[in-house]
């Protein structure tokens, strides 16, 4: 009995040697870089930065594969963390929202057929495209709210899904979630929106939903900065262009644009300030802006459309916040 324990006991020593020396012969150096990256990240795995979690992204960072803006959710705090950690520029950082293009409520874009199946977006879809008679609408069956890691959106009694901008971080995962693709990401700074995603000439949209955008090119038109084209039949907005004047809104025929701007304020310039360097009067798209140069220039407040472009401007800060600009009967404040 003594002689086996004693051979165990030996084979077991070996073993543990073994493991040892092999431990510290295959032992692979973490960089502590790495640990610290994973302690500013936001720890959600939610996969918008298109690598398996945070500390996948942590390790690419560091092996320079992913820049420092690469977390998404993180937004600019992050970003300047990371590159702080790095000892690199964190560079420009974006914040964007999701968007879902549609306003098709049952009142306004109804069901062709009643769906008992799984409540879920996708497997609707594969019963002849979804219940609703708009095969580009919102069918509200919450697989875009299930797939946010941050609880920032959510189908409401209109049975469309609705983004909670304070919470949502931009992630993109409702918009891989969402099957009919109307849900998008656009800077946040950008409050104008077209809510709807079928391409179709107007009378094809009017047969599926009151809301829909039929077209017309009124906002096409309208638009100062050329920030809205059609393709297709369908108006889209450049965000890159988009300044949130909100005149699209105001001539949509069918409502499908959303102005977010609760109020907006008409371009007052102090003539104290004002160098008269002309560069507000360059930018101003409806010529509201008028002026000698090297002397004070003045705003017509029948033609400002409260763009904020000539603030943008001024070299010297001498535009500010006007009268609020109130727009007539039906229109989009």
């Amino acid at each position: 009995m003594i002689p086996a324990v004693g051979v165990l006991g030996l084979l077991g020593l070996l073993a543990a040697l073994g493991l040892a020396v092999a431990s510290l012969r295959f032992r692979v150096e973490v960089d502590p870089r790495v640990e610290q990256i994973e302690g500013v990240l936001p720890g959600v795995n939610c996969g918008a930065c298109g690598y398996a979690g945070c500390s996948a992204l942590a390790q690419a960072l560091v092996e320079g594969e992913a820049a420092p803006t690469a977390c998404i959710p993180g937004g600019g705090d992050v970003a300047q963390a990371v590159a702080g950690i790095l000892g690199v520029d964190a560079g420009e950082t974006v914040q964007r929202v999701a968007v879902v293009h549609c306003k098709g409520s049952p009142d306004v874009a109804p069901d062709r057929g009643r769906y008992a199946g799984i409540p879920d977006c996708r497997a609707a879809t594969l019963v002849g495209g979804g219940p609703k008679r708009c095969a580009y609408g919102c069918m509200g069956l919450g697989s875009c709210e299930r797939a946010c890691p941050f609880d920032a959106i959510h189908v409401g009694p209109d049975r469309l899904a609705h983004v909670d901008r304070e919470k949502c971080t931009g992630c993109g995962a409702c918009v891989e979630a969402c099957p009919k693709r109307i849900i998008d990401l656009v800077p946040a700074d950008r409050l104008v929106y077209i809510r709807c995603t079928n391409p179709h000439r107007g009378k094809a949209v009017k047969a599926v939903c009151s809301v829909g955008c039929i077209g017309c090119r009124r906002c096409e038109k309208t638009c100062p900065f050329g920030a809205i084209s059609l393709d297709r039949d369908l108006a889209r907005i450049d965000p890159e262009k988009c300044t949130s004047c909100g005149l699209c809104a105001t001539v949509c025929p069918t409502s499908t644009i959303d102005d977010l701007v609760e109020v907006r304020h008409r371009a007052r310039i102090d003539e104290d300030a004002c160098i008269g360097c002309t560069k507000c009067a360059k930018v101003c798209p409806v010529d509201a802006i008028a002026g000698e140069r090297k002397q004070p220039h003045r705003v017509d407040p029948e033609k400002c459309i409260a763009c904020s472009q000539c603030t943008e401007a001024c070299p010297v800060n001498a535009i500010h916040e006007g009268e609020p600009l109130v727009r007539g009967q039906g229109e989009a404040a």
